[in-house]
């Protein structure tokens, strides 16, 4: 297949380009490089050293004699160019990655506010758009988050997507119908994923667009299969507070001899996913797409659960770090339960990657071997969701007046 990558030089992006360009697939990556710019703004890198796009595109090509071709296009901004791309190469599938991901960025200030939903919902938007106009019946890959349901605890299992509900009629019947899972969202990242969502479901019942959604979890892992054949294409790994994801930064932490540091009473319980297993489910989803004029496709994209807690104490016991609470930034529930549903990806033959795998200690090595990269200071998370909250966030970067857990 032709596929464009839209968002292909990011976190997931990125693995994901190469795995489908070794798998044989025509790639082309889409992106305005807004995530390396965001660096620069936060004033931060990533902890594995990263060449431009256009090295890393080259030193693919010479390890693997496949091409990955880039194309810098603003898909939020630039629609005219985008459409002229689309109406010229017309890919057989495309594949979603192009918001800003992070929810500690969305909430930074009124203007990381706009700026998400400026980015997020018109990249969508135009895309959808584009495509309806072109009359292109590419199968669109988006990747979404299991944030869309909430945190709420609810004592049942979310299902993938849709909600099965009885609704009394005027004559007193009961009749059925699936709804989208109400949307209760934690930041403005994941309002803009709600939104995604009902965009999704205006233009596959309007237009027949052919869209599978990803619901997907947190993301943890560094390497795939492809991003170890080269020190070049190593993937990007985020430590600070705004983009390093939970896991990963406890990881890092462990590795320079920082507290881990759990926010709150860490009973949050959040959904995970290897970094190597997100890339072969968006291959499993590419070759099992929604026919013509169904509903949106929806998959939880996920593969285990667990509390930040519980997470911290097994880092913990494994390199022998001490694990310390801070007030929490997010407005969220202190503790929730979170049951989820992801028989999709099983039945299509996911062997997921688990924590007790083996990688853990990987992750460690990648971490020490670029410690040397790590600025402490930028370590803490300290984007708040409310001005009162942001009042209670703790900014000593070495931990000097954290209060260890017993």
């Amino acid at each position: 297949m032709k596929i464009a990558v839209m968002g292909g030089d990011g976190f997931i992006g990125w693995p994901t380009s190469l795995h489908l360009s070794d798998a044989g697939h025509e790639v082309h990556i889409l992106d305005n490089l807004s995530r390396r710019w965001i660096d620069t703004e936060l004033g931060v890198q990533s902890l594995t050293p990263m060449d431009s796009i256009q090295e890393r595109t080259r030193i693919w090509h010479a390890e693997t004699g496949r091409r990955t071709h880039f194309n810098l296009i603003d898909l939020a901004k630039d629609y005219e160019l985008l459409k002229k791309w689309l109406a010229e190469h017309r890919p057989d599938a495309i594949v979603h990655f192009a918001e800003q991901r992070a929810a500690p960025y969305s909430m930074k200030s009124d203007r990381h506010k706009n700026y998400t939903v400026n980015n997020n919902v018109n990249a969508t938007h135009n895309l959808l758009n584009a495509l309806v106009e072109l009359n292109l019946d590419a199968h669109l890959v988006h990747l979404g988050t299991m944030g869309v349901y909430g945190y709420s605890t609810i004592g049942a299992a979310i299902p993938e997507g849709y909600l099965p509900v009885g609704i009394e009629t005027t004559d007193g019947r009961t009749v059925s119908q699936e709804i989208l899972y109400p949307a209760n969202p934690g930041s403005i990242y994941h309002m803009t994923k709600c939104l995604d969502q009902l965009l999704f479901q205006f233009y596959a019942k309007n237009d027949g667009l052919r869209i599978t959604d990803l619901h997907q979890g947190i993301v943890w892992g560094t390497h795939t299969q492809q991003t170890r054949r080269h020190e070049q294409l190593i993937n990007r790994f985020d430590y600070d507070g705004d983009y390093g994801t939970v896991l990963n930064r406890f990881l890092i932490q462990a590795a320079i001899g920082y507290p881990l540091t759990v926010h709150g009473t860490g009973g949050q319980t959040r959904a995970f996913i290897h970094i190597q297993d997100s890339v072969r489910c968006i291959e499993l989803a590419l070759k099992n797409p929604p026919a013509r004029g169904a509903r949106v496709e929806i998959f939880n994209q996920m593969t285990e659960t667990h509390r930040v807690r519980d997470l911290a104490d097994m880092i913990a016991k494994m390199s022998g770090a001490e694990v310390v609470r801070l007030p929490n930034p997010r407005k969220e529930a202190p503790e929730n339960e979170l049951i989820v549903k992801n028989d999709k990806f099983l039945g299509l033959g996911l062997a997921p990657i688990t924590l007790e795998a083996g990688l853990l200690n990987e992750i460690v090595d990648v971490a020490k071997k670029y410690a040397y990269r790590v600025d402490r200071s930028r370590v803490p998370a300290v984007s708040a969701w409310t001005k009162d909250l942001a009042a209670t966030v703790n900014h000593d970067p070495e931990g000097k007046r954290l209060k260890s857990v017993s």
